[in-house]
């Protein structure tokens, strides 16, 4: 397992390195110009713009800032932000439990949800319960995060008043209503997963024999069917997990929550290259994270994966 673990880290590690690059090429892509962001249009000098470009080594070649900014991340310093005039660090760090929790809420309400739902769909397979269960994970399928979020707002918070419309920081319920809406297309998703997969299992031959001995019903389903069932769900969840930052941007914007996706949107209209460059290897480093976790977990279910 230890050499498992390693041969995963080293994989991470480089993917990172391919991921930095890519980042950091595609925000200089973009026809802004930082410091035309930092002054704000107003009427400054030439020699006050080449300070503002030699401190934040804008005067020099492409390659030359990209071995700046990563040897600052061995370092620990993401950087200084042209906007806030902060480190990047600092401003992640304020913000970061706000994204963090979003995400953990979600898709544990998701999984609590999901699961049950996948699996009473594949039991009941074909009648009018697995009919109305397929027809609402798959409207929640096609519906983009960002509209399920304001007709969650609308009806719930405008029209109901039953939550709040804005996410002010007082307490679990301004979340709940970000958590559901960045949850149901992971739970509509993991559902049909689930769904599939333990329609397969009911229908393997183990099955069959463990149902012809005598063993419960519930006991073979959730015992037998489900814990086999449960590698291709696994593999969903922590893409759907992974999807969620990015979703959350989306979430964040809709309840005007002050995460690290509110962050990256004032930092890409701000021509902030620290701040979305920080931002958005971090949301890949949390994303290869889960999928190390889940390299694991597969690890420990199917120990011939080990041997790949």
């Amino acid at each position: 397992m230890g050499k498992f673990i390693l041969k995963r880290l080293g994989q991470m590690v480089l993917v990172l390195l391919a991921v930095s690059v890519i980042i950091f090429a595609l925000v200089r892509i973009t026809p802004s110009d930082p410091v035309a962001s930092m002054t704000q249009g107003k009427s400054v000098s030439e020699e006050t713009k080449q300070e503002l470009r030699e401190h934040y080594h804008l005067d020099k070649s492409a390659p030359e800032q990209y071995i700046i900014w990563v040897t600052g991340i061995f370092k620990g310093d993401l950087g200084e932000s042209y906007q806030y005039k902060q480190s990047v660090g600092f401003l992640i760090g304020e913000r970061i439990g706000t994204t963090m929790t979003l995400v953990l809420l979600s898709g544990v309400l998701a999984i609590l949800i999901a699961i049950p739902v996948g699996v009473i769909s594949a039991v009941k397979m074909n009648t009018w319960i697995d009919k109305l269960l397929s027809v609402i994970t798959l409207i929640f399928v096609a519906s983009p995060v960002f509209l399920t979020a304001l007709v969650l707002m609308l009806v719930f918070a405008l029209k109901l008043r039953w939550f709040p419309a804005i996410y002010q920081g007082n307490g679990l319920k301004e979340m709940i209503l970000p958590a559901i809406a960045l949850a149901m297309n992971m739970v509509a998703l993991t559902s049909r997963i689930t769904r599939t997969s333990m329609i397969e299992q009911l229908n393997a031959d183990y099955i069959r024999t463990a149902t012809a001995k005598g063993i419960p019903r519930r006991r073979v389903i959730i015992t037998y069917a489900l814990k086999n069932a449960m590698i291709p769900i696994i593999t969903v969840t922590s893409v759907q997990v992974g999807s969620m930052l990015v979703g959350a941007v989306l979430v964040e914007s809709v309840f005007a929550m002050a995460g690290l996706g509110d962050l990256l949107i004032k930092g890409i209209k701000a021509a902030d290259y620290p701040v979305v460059q920080g931002v958005t290897l971090l949301m890949v480093f949390v994303f290869l994270c889960i999928n190390l976790v889940v390299d694991i977990l597969y690890a420990v279910l199917d120990p011939r994966i080990r041997m790949k």
